[in-house]
């Protein structure tokens, strides 16, 4: 059964924008019922166990890039089993979601959302380094040149996205050249360019019980 992502940010409470320009709209159901689905309104003095509050900061964080539970469950055992401390780990597991393929056709402004990031990636419109790669989860590295297909840039839906690709404010790791359509990865992401105001090392807890 799909998922209703507008419930995902009532349920949280914050807006992750998993729905792109409608999120920056007075559509945005959070606006019109800023309180979790199933109520009438919000309760007052609403409060959490550490366990919920754990568990709310990990639903944030893994909504806001769109990432399964699996793939991300995974992202962090293996991030614990080399660094074993909370506190170290944190980066890295920023540098690993940003660094999806899905995210950075998102960042670029190529996509409303990582959503949208991996419906196109899927549909085989990009190249890395000159090579198709159809799988958002692919890590991106310094260095990675990314563009769009040739072709694809006579399709309506691109032709749209490369008149308000000018509005894009990249991040300091990437680097755009909008006349050729491409990209490069020119640096790491830091801890800064996750714009989601998640508590990370909550996360790491709630995956360490």
């Amino acid at each position: 059964m799909k998922t209703n992502t507008c419930k995902i940010c009532r349920r949280t409470g914050q807006k992750l924008f998993l729905k792109g320009e409608k999120c920056y709209s007075a559509k945005c159901p959070l606006i019109r019922k800023p309180y979790p689905p199933g109520q009438k309104k919000k309760k007052k003095g609403r409060s959490f166990s550490e366990y919920g509050k754990e568990l709310m900061e990990k639903q944030k964080i893994r909504n806001w890039y769109g990432v399964s539970e699996r793939q991300f469950k995974k992202y962090i055992k293996d991030i614990l089993s080399k660094k074993g401390k909370v506190e170290d780990a944190s980066l890295d597991l920023i540098q690993k979601l940003e660094k999806r393929l899905d995210n950075v056709v998102f960042r670029l402004g190529f996509a409303s959302s990582t959503t949208q990031g991996r419906q196109i990636i899927s549909h085989s419109h990009f190249l890395v380094n000159g090579r198709t790669v159809n799988i958002p989860s692919y890590q991106v590295k310094k260095g990675d040149i990314i563009s769009l297909k040739e072709g694809k840039r006579k399709k309506e839906f691109f032709k749209k996205v490369l008149l308000t690709m000018k509005k894009v404010n990249l991040p300091s790791w990437l680097e755009i050249d909008k006349e050729k359509v491409t990209a490069k990865v020119i640096g790491e992401p830091s801890l800064n360019d996750s714009e989601i105001p998640v508590k990370i090392s909550s996360v790491f807890e709630f995956y360490s019980r």
